[in-house]
């Protein structure tokens, strides 16, 4: 590789492309891919994102992807919509410093690595989604989970918010695992007095009309666990993905689904012989930024 004063993301993730398959060919490989199916019109694209991406920087970059008409399906945690909701609602994700983490409790701070969370924004945050419950189960009782989340995206007005900028656009956001995070504590306790179903499973057939419906499908991956199998299994009836980046830190020996390569995904048809599949070791806050930034310049040439 040759590094140049100047030089753009792009320039320096060419020079990448030149260094064989290790993690530097890997990103130039992935940033291709990433190009080809953001710019081929008959490619549905299914974003998965699992880990504390928000909290980390990639709040913005998602919206903003959405916004663009980048991503045609979303599937999350429950844990990056409550992070969304925790900024859409006032509250911020704190840059903090190393302190003994019995005194951070003390203090009403939880931590994310660096990152601090203050338990006063999560007080506004429980008051601000008690509201917006009460108004959306006036009439409606029963909804999928992504039905829910559109509600509550209407119900919002951060024009940065990954939920609201979803429903505005008519994009879907899928969270099988909702209940798994502060959001869905917040369902538990607001259903001890009111009457609120979520039907896990409703999600499905819409999904698969999403599948069934698109010529191919790619998806992309940021993390692992249940996100990315969601958007894998989504399309085992169809016989696969036809292509997948994925980026994680997790390993492959144990078995784990996060640290399993794509490839194994073929074996289960959630990925198509012959599909395009490039796995990057590493942090996704700081490798999609440069893959997603090199292939919009990629895609300019």
């Amino acid at each position: 590789m040759e590094v140049k004063e100047k030089m753009s993301v792009l320039e320096l993730i060419e020079q990448m492309g030149g260094s064989g398959v290790l993690g530097a060919g890997r990103m130039y490989q992935a940033t291709k891919l990433l190009a080809e199916v953001l710019e081929d019109e008959d490619t549905a694209v299914f974003m998965s994102v699992a880990g504390p991406m928000v909290p980390g920087g990639l709040r913005k970059v998602i919206r903003d992807m959405i916004n663009n008409g980048m991503i045609d399906v979303l599937i999350t945690s429950g844990a990056n919509i409550t992070h969304d909701l925790l900024e859409a609602f006032g509250g911020r994700h704190y840059k903090g410093t190393k302190e003994d983490d019995e005194t951070l409790c003390q203090q009403g701070i939880g931590r994310i690595g660096d990152i601090y969370t203050k338990s006063e924004d999560f007080e506004v945050f429980e008051h601000e989604i008690t509201e917006i419950l009460t108004k959306i189960t006036e009439k409606d009782k029963y909804f999928s989970i992504r039905e829910f989340l559109t509600k509550i995206g209407n119900s919002i007005t951060d024009e940065n918010s990954i939920l609201r900028t979803a429903s505005k656009r008519n994009i879907p956001i899928y969270a099988p695992g909702l209940i798994d995070s502060m959001l869905g504590l917040q369902l538990w306790m607001f259903k001890q007095d009111n009457k609120l179903h979520l039907d896990a499973s409703g999600d499905m057939s819409e999904l698969s009309d999403i599948v069934f419906g698109s010529k191919k499908v790619a998806t992309v991956i940021l993390g692992g666990g249940l996100p990315k199998h969601y958007a894998l299994a989504s399309n085992l009836l169809k016989g696969g993905v036809d292509a997948a980046i994925q980026i994680t830190m997790d390993r492959g020996e144990t078995g784990s689904l996060s640290g399993a390569p794509l490839e194994e995904a073929k074996s289960w048809s959630k990925a198509k012989a012959g599909s395009n599949l490039v796995t990057v070791i590493g942090d996704a806050t700081i490798i999609f930024p440069l893959m997603l930034a090199g292939a919009l310049e990629m895609n300019k040439k």
